[in-house]
């Protein structure tokens, strides 16, 4: 049996218990996720969106406020001007370029591949749709990549201070061009 898993209802009783302890705290995770889902598919049920998040306790953060929004561009020309343009008008706090990505998807009835550069740009939430137009109206794609994901948990300081830096944008209006 040497190297292998012995099951831990061989182990007996203490060792099978002192083994599904230390494996709790693994499950603490799934376990309050589980918990939640009653009252997620109730509030579903009766046509009712689910409360608001509520910030976390110790950082004031409120999970999903801040997304992180996606951006492939033809090459790093394009990224560049979008990326500066986005922060100068605030609709976004910063961004990162990543270089050479290689995107493989079907266009038109054909299968293409392509060298890219990903743009992965902090904003909050509320600006995505704002980010989106603006976006659209200077990317040269027929069809521009603009997906976003919340953020649901971070370093608290970074997280107020992409809430700090886009907070002066008040009036969608006045940041496309």
């Amino acid at each position: 049996m040497r190297g292998e898993r012995v099951p831990a209802i061989l182990l007996g009783g203490g060792a099978a218990l002192l083994l599904s302890l230390l494996w709790m705290p693994a499950l603490l995770p799934v376990a309050s996720r589980l918990l939640l889902l009653p009252r997620a598919l109730l509030s579903m049920a009766s046509g009712n969106p689910p409360s608001q998040p509520s910030p976390a306790p110790s950082s004031g953060y409120v999970p999903g406020s801040v997304s992180a929004a996606f951006v492939t561009c033809p090459n790093e020309k394009v990224a560049k001007e979008i990326a500066r343009a986005v922060v100068e008008k605030r609709l976004a706090a910063c961004v990162n370029l990543i270089p050479q990505i290689t995107s493989i998807y079907e266009w038109k009835g054909k299968i293409e591949e392509d060298s890219e550069v990903l743009m992965m740009i902090k904003t909050r939430s509320s600006m995505v749709p704002a980010l989106t137009d603006f976006v659209r109206s200077v990317h040269p794609y027929e069809v521009a990549e603009v997906i976003a994901l919340p953020v649901e948990q971070g370093n608290a300081p970074y997280l107020h201070w992409v809430h700090q830096v886009t907070e002066s944008v008040s009036d969608s209006s006045t940041v496309l061009p």
